[in-house]
């Protein structure tokens, strides 16, 4: 094939197909409106939500009908007829999927010329599933990737055609990370979509780990773990559930924490002498612009929490209006 073959390819725009739900998933769908042609948009079905539970569309299909582009939300893929012959008249080259949440069908699979390429934010084989990024911080890992894979049939298994890693700042939320390698993703998306023909997948070894669906519990402080590992943990369930524990029965979310240094932690020691507080994890080592709390190894610094059914507020000023002593200990 010729170089002046391979430019043409390059700069023809694709009969695309989108498969996405969540907000995250907007700008990938965004950068392919504006270089590709999008035959068809596929999302979750509408779900309830507000207080009056009205039927309301996910992101992606909001964001696709005011563009006035086909928009589907099918409930079930598998042996859904109607669905596959519409996608089939439609005639996609290639899909492209970001945070979908459905396992695809070989039969679906196999209808674009090209299949179907996947953003998916983790160094595969590592942190497969729904949560990738969450889980690489929870996990402490100091390195991050994201990977354009080609879909097959099983959970994010299929061949990658391009990866980009990048460290994980230390203080570096799910947010931020998922943002980050999202952006870097859809450079590297555009970049096979514009090559197609001529890409290079590896295949991935088999065995991998998994990234499950974060529950509501993966957000309950456990004090007896490092500060490391909290604050990791802390990291990496934000937004939901977010960090929490309680305190005489009822819940209070932490918004904003840090590690308290060496130094700090030296500091509360040498002042409270042989017979001060112990340091058990969970104990409140002092009240003052922030709130202390042993870990079980290291300590943290609380600056920001919600009670529940109250507004956000300092942690020093709740634990001033909870009461707390130096001493007592967290739940």
């Amino acid at each position: 094939m010729t170089n002046e073959t391979i430019s043409t390819h390059a700069n023809r725009p694709r009969r695309v197909a989108f498969f996405g739900s969540p907000a995250w998933a907007v700008p990938v769908l965004e950068a392919l409106y504006r270089q590709h042609q999008v035959v068809l948009v596929v999302t979750q079905p509408d779900k309830p939500a507000g207080r009056g539970l009205k039927l309301t569309p996910c992101p992606v299909a909001a964001w696709a009908e005011a563009q006035g582009l086909r928009v589907e939300k099918p409930a079930k893929l598998r042996k859904n007829l109607e669905f596959m012959e519409l996608f089939r008249e439609m005639g996609p080259e290639v899909a492209v999927t970001a945070a979908y949440g459905k396992i695809l069908p070989a039969e679906l699979l196999a209808i674009p010329r090209f299949g179907f390429l996947n953003l998916h934010p983790s160094d595969l084989p590592k942190y497969r599933g729904p949560a990738p990024v969450q889980w690489t911080l929870i996990h402490g890992e100091t390195e991050a990737a994201v990977c354009i894979m080609q879909t097959d049939v099983g959970m994010d298994t299929g061949p990658v055609v391009a990866r980009w890693r990048t460290p994980v700042g230390p203080d570096e939320t799910a947010v931020e990370l998922s943002n980050r390698l999202r952006d870097k993703g859809i450079e590297l998306l555009l970049e096979a979509l514009a090559d197609l023909e001529h890409l290079q997948p590896q295949p991935q070894p088999p065995e991998g780990t998994h990234a499950p669906m974060l529950q509501k519990d993966h957000g309950k402080i456990a004090w007896e773990r490092s500060a490391d590992e909290i604050y990791n943990r802390h990291r990496g369930v934000q937004p939901w559930p977010g960090s929490w524990f309680e305190h005489q029965g009822r819940r209070v979310k932490v918004l904003r924490m840090s590690k308290a240094t060496l130094e700090q932690t030296l500091e509360y020691r040498h002042g409270q002498g042989p017979g001060g507080p112990s340091l058990e994890p969970g104990t409140v080592l002092r009240i003052a612009d922030e709130l202390m709390v042993a870990a079980g190894q290291g300590s943290l610094l609380l600056q920001e929490v919600q009670p529940e059914g109250k507004k956000p507020m300092p942690a020093a000023d709740w634990a001033r209006g909870a009461r707390l002593r130096m001493g007592d200990r967290l739940g």
